[in-house]
């Protein structure tokens, strides 16, 4: 809610399971005065339903739909305790980055959840395609990440998480990260759980004007919001055609005189691609970065398409023919969890243009910054226990920022 009144009861499952009848009942709202938001969650474990291309009642999406929702939903969850959802390596078989906490389950089952339709970087391909052939775009979400923990803790971190449900999996063994006492009568030396495959944290980042709940609202509405994989990693973003050099003094009011911030929208320009800049700081308390990435997405002839360019690198130079930094030689050590020294970058920023633009395409832009390596919760809770970490489990991560898009639609649109 943006200001302090709100209505005499909320709106649960109770009252209808269907998320466009929420959508009414927030309408409702507003035109009584009570402005809100909602923000889905968890889309990884939606089997296909968070982001259908039909609504709920198997109809084609249309206008209508796609307005309501942007109106109620600007927003939607990147990455939390319960996985990632920013993209799956099914559907982004090229992005050497993709496989990264991916939680494959129904949420609060053991069953598998579909990932065609769950998934956030999709949603914004199948948005633009919708956008170029029918005139309008139902997932233009912008970004944020969560904790999701319910245990009255704060956003936990790799080396400091404890539990998302309290006493379930309050320890190692029950979370599947330490060996059972004995053996299961199956001869499996870990609990049968699905805990293992959650994060540790997600946060969320917003650029407001002050640290007020009106200005941090409006933030949310205009899409200037970022999510971290649990990580305080900081994230702008600007596109424009008069940009100025990344290493102006007065960098941020210049780029927003010029151009538009993250969740924002340009018009292509026939025979100039838009310019943009990336800037991302690291968490003081946690690694270096080691790189950053533009994630493009775009249709042409009537099919949706993704690009990841590498835009600034922490160690040696950038190949244009891969758009891909080298490796910065980042290690760690998984005896201890102690990462290396004086590898990566305290910040990295970077002024860039797509090498591939086209003014009468419609596409999309986000920043991914990438930390160097670090160890997983599951290797902390193995190394406290003095045993070796589950060999089924990732023993590293590689902590990340994502920056809500920026949407270039070519002129005629």
């Amino acid at each position: 809610f943006r200001g302090d009144t709100r209505p005499d009861l909320p709106f649960s499952r109770l009252d209808s399971s269907n998320p466009e009848d929420l959508w009414d009942w927030m309408d409702s709202n507003r035109n009584q005065g009570i402005e809100s938001l909602a923000i889905p969650h968890n889309s990884n474990g939606s089997n296909g339903a968070m982001f259908m291309l039909t609504d709920n009642n198997g109809r084609p999406l249309d206008d209508a739909y796609a307005n309501q929702r942007m109106r109620n939903e600007p927003l939607v969850e990147i990455s939390q305790v319960k996985g990632t959802s920013d993209t799956h390596p099914a559907l982004s078989p090229n992005d050497e980055w993709a496989d990264f906490e991916i939680m494959p389950l129904r949420i609060a089952t053991t069953l598998y959840s579909e990932p065609n339709g769950s998934y956030v970087r999709q949603a914004f391909l199948n948005g633009l395609k919708m956008q170029a052939e029918e005139g309008f775009n139902p997932y233009k979400f912008g970004v944020i990440g969560s904790s999701d923990t319910h245990n009255a803790t704060y956003a936990g971190e790799e080396h400091d998480y404890w539990s998302k449900v309290g006493l379930r999996d309050a320890d190692g063994v029950l979370r599947g990260s330490v060996p059972l006492p004995e053996p299961r009568a199956d001869g499996e030396l870990y609990a049968d759980t699905y805990f293992d495959t959650w994060s540790a944290a997600g946060l969320a980042g917003v650029w407001a004007e002050e640290n007020t709940r009106e200005s941090i609202y409006d933030a949310f509405r205009r899409k200037e919001t970022f999510g971290t994989s649990g990580t305080r990693m900081k994230v702008r973003f600007f596109g424009g055609y008069n940009m100025p050099d990344v290493d102006d003094a007065d960098l941020l009011s210049e780029a927003y005189a010029g151009g538009v911030p993250m969740g924002g929208d340009l018009l292509g320009q026939e025979g100039e691609a838009p310019s943009f800049i990336a800037w991302v700081a690291k968490d003081p308390n946690s690694a270096p970065l080691e790189r950053v990435q533009i994630i493009k997405g775009w249709v042409e002839g009537g099919e949706t398409r993704e690009e990841v360019y590498d835009i600034a690198c922490s160690a040696g130079e950038l190949d244009p023919a891969t758009h891909r930094c080298s490796d910065n030689g980042a290690r760690v050590d998984i005896s201890d969890c102690s990462i290396s020294t004086g590898v990566g970058a305290a910040e990295l920023r970077a002024s860039w243009q797509d090498p591939d633009f086209d003014p009468e395409q419609h596409a999309s832009y986000y920043v991914r910054g990438l930390e160097n390596p670090t160890c997983r919760w599951s290797t902390w809770d193995a190394i406290r226990a003095g045993v070796e970490p589950n060999p089924d489990l990732q023993p590293t991560i590689q902590e990340r920022v994502w920056s809500s898009p920026i949407w270039v639609t070519p002129v005629q649109q």
